[in-house]
């Protein structure tokens, strides 16, 4: 058997490679690159590459990425592999791509600034992101020949950022935007907060490299912080308190500084939330995400909603989501993730069906996107797409499930006066966020198997009956629990998880596209799919703005949303909800007294008893949109 796989694989990467340097060559034919400086209304000059097509006999649309992660390779002779993704495509129809570094990174000139607020009323020659999209567009049209004078953009992550402030620019030449996993909000539910809680790891991770200083303009990038372990447990647990993490960062590093000096949502953090760029949109929006994006499915979800609010009577302000990590639509396998197959490769579908009609319409005049519909949704479990004319669903309608007794979840209140769970949270011991060891933040930890994690004592572990029909839950899940704790304040994860059967097996034929099968020596039996898990730091519990400590011993709610599911619980399987107060080294340790986190010393982190009520008095529950 193993022959025949190795045959076909290398049949396969043969034939992939031909295929690569066939568009190589046939994009090095067809198209011609220069390199420009394009001013500023200020004066500052942003450095952007451009890709034009030789053609002459018709006009050409234009399609630019923003970004701070440089538009290398650079040098009119070294050209950007498009023959390596599907963005082959838009060169095939004749597209002229433009990548920028944005002000301040790379071979830009100016200062950059991480999260640039918008700015509503600018005046003469006040800058921020929008402008300066605006000013480069202006430019582009003007100066770049053969365009058609209709202009798109699009991004990823931090360049999804960019393009929500392109949007925002409303250049009349702008006819289509795509922000994808847009980062929108970095205290709220983006990359480096979880409902205040710091995700120091990824935020580590990050700005020990992105965040040095750039001085003066460079194709230079900078180098990453030397670990002296490859164990991210070990290595955060061990460097122990927030200050100590800050010595290793060093003094350089200005916005390092930023999230320290800033540990509540302050005007500080409210002026950097990117949905206030999100009123009187005028170009065509199309959000993408992932709903297993481990870094910006909040922002996603959340900027098309206040686009949405924003803009009632917008006739074009549509939605994407997949079951991808961060990503993962814009790459050529998006069959599964980690040990979890999504039947088909979900990822060429978007590409084909709905990304590329989308600029094509709007900036080529070709091909009808009329059916696309307002939200398209792929529920996981099911492993389908669907299509709704609204967000969530009209018919989706939000049902209690109750933590109830002996870790039972029930549709029913339970009967109980003073029933409750506890387990003690000890910040010397915190709960992983994944079994294996690893030495950066996994992405497939978003579908990972729970089973380790349930076995632990400090985590605990509710579940339904085998599901007689399937449940699907379409929109924000919320979390409500009643609890009382022996600190002043303390963190809460709550786990989404999908049960399958103990005799659970995927098809023989299921593989990757690339040929290569999974899941084949992992026990599917009674897996544990992470569906989705939130953090929530207690003392936000009434105000991001005002946080306040708990009293011990007191019972109080916590309340907060963990995300917006689009998920399947089939028949035969069961939905469990794990509860827990660490999520090691994915989110920093609570030291579980009420004391600033981020000056907080060793002395400060204390052991605490965390009680979880479940009776009629305290009925803790998790709210789903079951779609009806």
């Amino acid at each position: 058997m193993l022959k025949p796989l190795l045959l076909f694989c290398s049949l396969f990467f043969i034939l992939a490679v031909s295929a690569q340097n066939e568009d190589s060559t046939w994009m090095r034919e067809h198209y011609t690159k220069k390199e420009v400086y394009i001013p500023m209304r200020d004066g500052v000059k942003l450095f952007t590459s451009v890709y034009m097509p030789k053609d002459t006999t018709e006009k050409h649309p234009i399609l630019m990425t923003r970004t701070p992660y440089s538009c290398a390779p650079y040098g009119d002779s070294a050209w950007k592999a498009y023959w390596n993704s599907y963005t082959m495509t838009y060169l095939k129809e004749g597209f002229i791509m433009i990548t920028q570094d944005v002000r301040g990174r790379w071979m830009s000139e100016g200062t950059f600034m991480d999260v640039r607020p918008f700015n509503p009323d600018k005046k003469g020659t006040e800058t921020d992101e929008s402008s300066d999209t605006y000013d480069a567009i202006d430019w582009l049209v003007k100066n770049i020949p053969g365009n058609n004078g209709k202009v798109g953009v699009f991004g990823i992550s931090y360049p999804g950022f960019y393009s929500t402030m392109a949007a925002a620019s409303n250049h009349p030449a702008l006819k289509a935007v795509s922000p994808q996993a847009p980062v929108t909000n970095w205290f709220i539910g983006d990359d480096f907060h979880h409902n205040g809680a710091f995700f120091a790891m990824d935020a580590f991770a990050f700005y020990s490299s992105f965040g040095k200083p750039r001085p003066k303009p460079t194709t230079v990038g900078p180098t990453p912080f030397d670990y002296y372990t490859h164990d991210n447990y070990q290595f955060y647990l061990e460097t122990g308190t927030l200050p100590n993490l800050a010595k290793l960062m060093g003094d350089s590093i200005h916005f390092w500084k930023d999230l320290y000096a800033h540990p509540i949502y302050d005007a500080w953090w409210q002026a950097r939330d990117a949905r206030r760029a999100t009123a009187h949109l005028e170009p065509a929006m199309l959000w993408v995400g992932g709903n297993f994006d481990a870094e910006d499915n909040w922002g996603a979800w959340n900027a098309y909603k206040a686009a949405e609010q924003n803009n009632p009577a917008k006739p074009f302000n549509k939605i994407v989501m997949g079951p991808w990590y961060h990503g993962q639509w814009a790459s050529k396998d998006g069959t599964h993730l980690g040990n979890v197959w999504w039947g088909a490769n979900t990822s060429t579908w978007y590409q084909q069906n709905i990304e590329v009609p989308f600029f094509n319409f709007f900036l080529l005049g070709k091909g009808d996107i009329s059916k696309l519909a307002e939200a398209t949704i792929f529920l996981s479990g099911s492993n389908e797409w669907k299509q709704y004319d609204q967000w969530p669903p009209a018919n989706a309608q939000r049902t209690n499930l109750y933590l109830q007794d002996s870790g039972r979840l029930g549709w029913n209140k339970a009967i109980g006066k003073s029933a409750y769970a506890q387990y003690t949270s000890d910040p010397a011991k915190p709960v992983p966020y994944t079994d294996a060891v690893h030495f950066e933040r996994t992405r497939e930890y978003m579908t990972d198997d729970q089973r380790f994690a349930a076995r632990r004592p400090d985590v605990l572990v509710f579940q339904t009956d085998t599901l007689p029909d399937d449940v699907t839950v379409t929109g924000n899940v919320v979390a409500n629990l009643y609890t009382s704790i022996s600190g002043t304040d303390a963190d809460f994860v709550v786990k989404v998880i999908d049960v399958f059967p103990n005799v659970f097996a995927y098809p023989e034929h299921t593989t990757g596209s690339d040929g290569d099968a999974f899941s084949r020596s992992y026990p599917m039996g009674g897996y544990e799919m992470l569906v989705h898990g939130e953090i929530f730091r207690g003392r936000f519990r009434n105000s991001f703005e005002k946080p306040a400590p708990f009293t011990p011993g007191k019972v109080e709610k916590v309340s907060f949303k963990l995300a917006d599911l689009a998920h399947t619980f089939q028949k035969g399987h069961r939905i469990m909800i794990q509860i827990q107060s660490s999520w090691f080294p994915l989110a920093d340790r609570n030291p579980q007294q009420f004391v600033n986190i981020y000056t907080a010393t060793e002395k400060d982190f204390k052991k605490a008893d965390i009680k979880i009520y479940h009776s009629a008095t305290y009925p803790s529950n998790i709210e789903l949109p079951l779609l009806k």
